[in-house]
């Protein structure tokens, strides 16, 4: 059953005369007939009775008119919502952020973003990114904004947005708050709170073990909020990206010899095609300039 035949099979109900649905449908009055019967036999028995000057529905046809009626109307919905989704006029998109990037990092894009595509519906999902790995690969997200201490797998396709240091996060009153930089040596006998979904856990562990720094870890937790809280109310300090801080009171100086930093990335499904809304998000976080761009471009002039 085609949309052409429905379309003549609806038109003949409306008019229930064979030449005016055929001019209604700009086609030969034979090439309607013919598609009419065409459908006659699909469904196995006449749908119309032509009776001298008078055509009229048979029962069968009654019986099918709703259920085709709703199909022109399903197949109407279905291009106006293909026609949405191409131009953006109304589309989806699932990101992936990985809960240790600091929100504050995004807002001024995605406000512009926003400003830009005022119907493109944006649902964004936190997690650690094995978590944001597993979503990726069953299509449940679009793209997704991550970092890791190593290589990503083959089967991911990764573009770099930007690069930021870890800092050390500790509170206004706290001793080392006069240096403008801090050597990991520094926070050996330290009160440490310790973010569980960092993913450089493990790797910064490793480091300050290497370079023989013993801290003492006091609180873990997954909510980056409670860390930083704890940290501005003084109860001890922690690494964190630079550009994660949002909490007032906490302070923050970069982490030196050595000096640790993370690339975030934008990840997505290697080989799978970006649907028109994902191309232009994409596009537009290309152009985006991250306010150490404008930095950078106000020093050189």
């Amino acid at each position: 059953m085609e949309m052409h035949q429905i379309k003549y099979f609806l038109a003949v109900c409306e008019t229930l005369n064979f030449t005016r649905a055929a001019e209604r449908c700009n086609v030969s009055q034979p090439a309607l007939s013919r598609a009419i019967q065409s459908l006659e036999q699909e469904v196995g028995g006449l749908l119309f009775r032509r009776e001298r000057n008078l055509t009229h529905l048979t029962d069968l046809g009654q019986l099918l008119r709703p259920y085709l009626e709703q199909a022109r109307l399903q197949s109407e919905a279905a291009k106006h919502a293909a026609r949405g989704f191409l131009t953006l006029a109304t589309a989806e998109l699932n990101l992936g952020v990985m809960c240790t990037v600091g929100p504050m990092r995004f807002i001024s894009f995605l406000a512009r973003f926003r400003a830009e595509n005022p119907n493109v519906e944006l649902s964004m999902v936190e997690g650690v990114p094995s978590r944001l790995s597993e979503l990726l690969e069953s299509g449940q997200l679009d793209i997704a904004i991550m970092a890791q201490p190593g290589p990503f797998p083959d089967r991911f396709r990764v573009e770099p947005i930007y690069r930021e240091r870890f800092v050390v996060a500790l509170p206004s009153n706290h001793r080392l708050t006069r240096l403008n930089a801090i050597p990991i040596q520094e926070l050996s006998g330290e009160p440490y709170l310790s973010r569980i979904n960092c993913e450089y856990r493990d790797y910064l562990s490793e480091l300050s073990a290497s370079h023989g720094v013993k801290v003492n870890r006091i609180y873990r937790s997954e909510r980056e909020d409670w860390i930083q809280v704890m940290v501005a109310a003084g109860l001890g300090l922690c690494l964190v990206p630079e550009f994660s801080p949002t909490i007032a009171g906490v302070q923050t100086r970069p982490m030196v010899e050595p000096e640790v930093s993370r690339e975030v990335s934008l990840v997505s499904v290697a080989g799978r095609r970006y649907s028109p809304v994902v191309s232009h998000f994409i596009k537009a976080l290309r152009a985006y300039r991250w306010p150490e761009q404008e930095n950078e471009l106000a020093a050189a002039s």
